[in-house]
This record gives C-alpha cells, structure tokens and sequence, in this order.
C-alpha cells in the first residue's frame, strides 16, 4: 500500500503521438521530451545537442551519470554513439521509467541502467565516480529544489573523476537562473563555462573538476576518429560553441 502511495504522488507525464514524432509532457505549455518516429536516437532538442558539447573537454567518457530520464534522448544517443561508456541514469518518478520501452529507451544491461530514486539523494550517497554528469531534472513545476542546491552542486563535483565535467540545463529567462549558476561556480571554484543554445530559453553550464588555464582543449572540423557520420553532424557545432565559450574566457 505505502508503494503505491508513493507512487501516485508523483506527476503522470502524458504521450502526445502524430505521424513524425512522439512527444511527453506534463503540461499544455512544455513538451518535457520529443523522439522523431523515423530517427529515435536523434537528438530533437537544440539545447541536448549543446548539452554534448561536454565531448570537447571528455571526448571519449567511461562513466556518465545522467539527472533525469524524460524521454530518454541524451541517454539513447549515448548508448548508440559511445558503445564503450557506461551509463547511470537516475529518474526519480516511476511513471517516467514505465514509459521507457514506449520511447525506445534500451533495457538495463551491463553498460546501461535506470535507476529510480531522488538524484540528490544518489550523487550524496555513491561511492561510484564518473567522467560525465547531466543535470536535465525538471518536473511539471521546473527544477526541483533538491536538484539546485548548494549541496547537490557540491556532491555533483564528489562524484566526478579528475578532469570529469558536470553539464546543467537552465532555464536562461529564469528569476533564479543566476542564483544557480553562482551555485555551480562556487562548488567548481569558477571553473565553468555559460552557453546559450540559440533558438531556445536554455542555456548550458559546463563546470569541470579541476580545470587550470594549462588545461589543453582543442576543436577540428573534422569528425573524430571514434564518433559516427550520424552523430558528428548532430553535435560538431555545439562542440564548437563551447569550445569558443572557453576561449572567450581565457581573453577574459
């Protein structure tokens, strides 16, 4: 009985289908997640593609933590696009995870597992460490308060290897969007880097773990030796967004 208490207290998101695409939402006002019927591991969102950005600073992770499951796109384009990493994603609303075979989200196997629980509570309580955590944990009212603290941005740089990167998505317009990004940039001690993604009301903070000016980060045109056709034409330009993003602030 008290599951399922717990259960019902949490938003059921609605699945919004046409002939091109499959939505989820929790409102009439944002679409939470959106998966293209012919390409459903393409990443639909403008502000998604600049969330994986984070490969200029971890070109190849072994470890991914993701905040939030939605509709599963950055979780799907990493499964396909870096078969070597393994990823964590941790989704605190059980109604969300029961729609993952409805959008395509792979079954748990040895690289890859959905986890439901609190996140704050998940990076306070882990011992695991990881190249790469995603912060994209909104619900039907926004960022829940637990997923913005001081103490989660902290726990979230805990978890992080050397060199690993934390990536926030923020609602840019939002009357606490700098509150959050002071947040961030004292857990990181100011390493960190701000990118709108155009076209949208998101930007993107890239805050790494022990990052120095002599750190060496470098951008090419030119698709990786290890990333697919596919995935470089959906992502090379935010990669090079934020590798500009990081040289404005060396100039600074």
């Amino acid at each position: 009985m008290s599951s399922q208490c717990a259960k019902d207290s949490f938003e059921q998101p609605i699945v919004l289908e046409t002939a091109l695409a499959k939505s989820m939402v929790f409102s009439d006002i944002d679409i939470q997640s959106r998966m293209s019927v012919a390409r459903p591991d393409e990443l639909q969102f403008e502000y998604t593609r600049l969330m994986m950005g984070v490969l200029l600073f971890q070109p190849q992770p072994k470890r991914i933590l993701m905040v939030g499951l939605g509709g599963g796109s950055l979780a799907k384009f990493c499964y396909k696009h870096l078969p070597e990493t393994h990823i964590t994603v941790v989704e605190i609303n059980p109604h969300v995870i029961a729609l993952r075979q409805s959008f395509l989200i792979p079954d748990d196997d040895a690289s890859f597992q959905v986890v439901q629980m609190d996140a704050a509570h998940f990076v306070a309580q882990t011992e695991q460490k990881f190249d790469v955590v995603f912060v994209d944990g909104f619900d039907q009212h926004g960022m829940p308060e637990q997923l913005c603290s001081p103490q989660f941005y902290s726990d979230c740089r805990r978890v992080l290897n050397m060199g690993g990167v934390a990536v926030a998505n923020l609602h840019r317009f939002s009357a606490y969007r700098d509150v959050y990004v002071d947040r961030i940039e004292a857990a990181f001690d100011g390493a960190l880097w701000i990118v709108n993604a155009p076209g949208t009301t998101n930007c993107v903070v890239f805050a790494m773990q022990e990052f120095s000016k002599e750190t060496k980060l470098s951008y090419s045109k030119h698709k990786p030796a290890h990333m697919s056709e596919e995935a470089w034409v959906q992502i090379s330009s935010s990669v090079a967004r934020t590798f500009l993003a990081t040289q404005e602030s060396f100039k600074a």
